[in-house]
C-alpha cells in the first residue's frame, strides 16, 4: 500500500503547474516589467519649440570679458552706459535706429572679426533707443544674400528719468490718416513700465486706447488700425513713471484720399505762341498722396542745341474741403529770351511708386 501512496503523491505533484508560470494569453506581452524608455519628441516638434529662440541664437550681449547673456526679445539699460553686442558669424550685416547713421555718430563702432560682428554704443542716451539687430550674410563672389535662419534682433530701452520720450529732432509732426493701412503716432517711451495716454488738443480730451481700434506699443506709439476722418486734429502724448507727468511734441493727424496708380498729370504753359526774346514757362502739375514723393523728367526742343533752362520743384499740402487732404507737385521749366530753336513739343515725365505718366504741350514762334 506504502509504494502506491508514494507515487500518486508523486504524479499529484508533477500534475500541479507551478505558481511561477501563467498562462500566456493570445496577444499578450511575452515579457513583463520592461522598462519603456520616454519617446524624444520628434524633428518638427523640436524645431517648432526652438522656433522663438532661433532668432536670438546669434547674437549676444557682452557684460564683461568672460560673461555673455543671450538677448531676450526685449532689454533695458540705463542711459550713459555703453554696451557690446556680438552676432556669431564671419560676415555680419546690423541694422540699429537710422539717426545713428544720419548723423555719423562717432560713438557707434562696428568691427567685423574672424568669428563674430561687433557693435559697441558708447555713452548711449535716450534716443539711442530702438530695435538693434544682426543677420549672417552668405556671398558667392559679389553676390551675397541674408541667411533668414541666421538672424537676431533685441528692442533696447536706455531709461532715462528725465527723458520718458524717446527724442525726435522737431517739435511737430506729421502723420498721414489713410483709410487702408494702420496710422502710427510714434511717441516711443524710454521705460517701458512708463503709463502712457494719448490726448487731442482741440477740443481738450483724453483719447481712449480700447485696444481695438486704437492700441499702445511702447515700441511703436499709438497705433490707429483702422483711422478715418473723425480721428483728424492735433494730439500729443502724455507718461508717467514715478515722477512728474512729461509731454509728447505734437502730432498733427491729416486724413488723405488714396489716388492709386501712377501720377495723375497736368501740363500747362504761360503762352502756346512765343515771341523771339520772350520768357516761357512750361508747368507740370501732379496730384497725389501727401508721403508719396513725385519725380520729374523733362524733354524740350532746344536740349539737343544744349539751351541753358531753368528747372524748379516743389510741393504743398492743401485742404480739399472735406477732411482730405491731398499733396500737389509741381516742376517749372524756365526758358528765358525765346529762339527758334525752342519752339516745338515740351514733354513732362512723372513719375512714383506706382509708375510714370507722360504729358506733353506745343510752344510756337509767333
Amino acid at each position: 500500500l506504502f509504494p502506491y501512496c508514494l507515487l500518486f503523491c508523486i504524479l499529484l505533484v508533477i500534475g500541479q503547474p507551478t505558481k511561477s508560470k501563467r498562462p500566456k494569453e493570445h496577444g499578450g506581452n511575452k515579457v513583463f516589467n520592461k522598462k519603456v524608455k520616454p519617446k524624444s519628441p520628434k524633428m518638427k516638434e523640436r524645431e517648432s519649440a526652438d522656433s522663438s529662440l532661433k532668432s536670438q541664437s546669434i547674437l549676444t550681449h557682452v557684460m564683461d570679458k568672460s560673461r555673455f547673456q543671450k538677448l531676450a526679445a526685449t532689454l533695458s539699460m540705463s542711459a550713459g552706459q555703453s554696451i557690446e553686442l556680438r552676432c556669431k558669424g564671419s560676415n555680419v550685416t546690423w541694422n540699429y535706429p537710422s539717426y545713428l547713421d544720419t548723423f555719423k555718430d562717432s560713438r557707434l563702432s562696428i568691427k567685423q572679426l574672424d568669428r563674430y560682428g561687433q557693435l559697441i554704443l558708447a555713452n548711449t542716451t535716450a534716443a539711442d533707443t530702438g530695435e538693434y539687430s544682426c543677420c549672417l550674410q552668405l556671398c558667392n563672389g559679389n553676390d551675397c544674400r541674408k541667411d533668414e535662419t541666421k538672424t537676431g534682433s533685441t528692442y533696447i530701452f536706455f531709461t532715462d528719468k528725465e527723458e520718458l520720450f524717446v527724442p525726435t529732432p522737431s517739435y511737430f509732426e506729421i502723420v498721414y490718416l489713410n483709410p487702408d493701412k494702420p496710422a502710427v503716432i510714434p511717441c516711443r517711451v524710454t521705460t517701458p513700465s512708463a503709463k502712457v495716454t494719448l490726448h487731442r488738443e482741440f477740443p481738450a480730451e483724453e483719447i481712449e486706447t480700447d485696444g481695438t481700434d486704437i492700441i499702445y506699443d511702447a515700441k511703436k506709439g499709438f497705433v490707429y488700425q483702422h483711422p478715418t476722418s473723425d480721428h483728424k486734429g492735433i494730439v500729443y502724448c502724455k507718461a508717467e513713471s514715478q515722477g512728474a507727468p512729461q509731454i509728447s511734441i505734437r502730432y498733427h493727424l491729416l486724413y488723405v484720399e488714396v489716388p492709386k496708380g501712377p501720377p495723375s498729370t497736368t501740363i500747362a504753359v504761360s503762352s502756346s505762341g512765343a515771341e523771339l526774346g520772350d520768357s516761357v514757362h512750361v508747368i507740370c502739375t501732379v496730384l497725389g498722396e501727401p508721403d508719396v514723393d513725385v519725380n520729374f523728367r523733362w524733354q524740350y526742343p532746344g536740349q539737343e542745341f544744349e539751351r541753358p533752362v531753368v528747372t524748379q520743384n516743389f510741393w504743398r499740402l492743401i485742404n480739399r474741403g472735406t477732411g482730405h487732404t491731398t499733396r500737389i507737385s509741381k516742376s517749372v521749366l524756365l526758358v528765358e529770351d525765346f529762339e527758334a530753336k525752342d519752339a516745338g513739343n515740351y514733354i513732362c515725365v512723372a513719375q512714383n511708386l506706382q509708375g510714370e505718366t507722360t504729358v506733353a504741350t506745343e510752344v510756337e514762334l509767333n
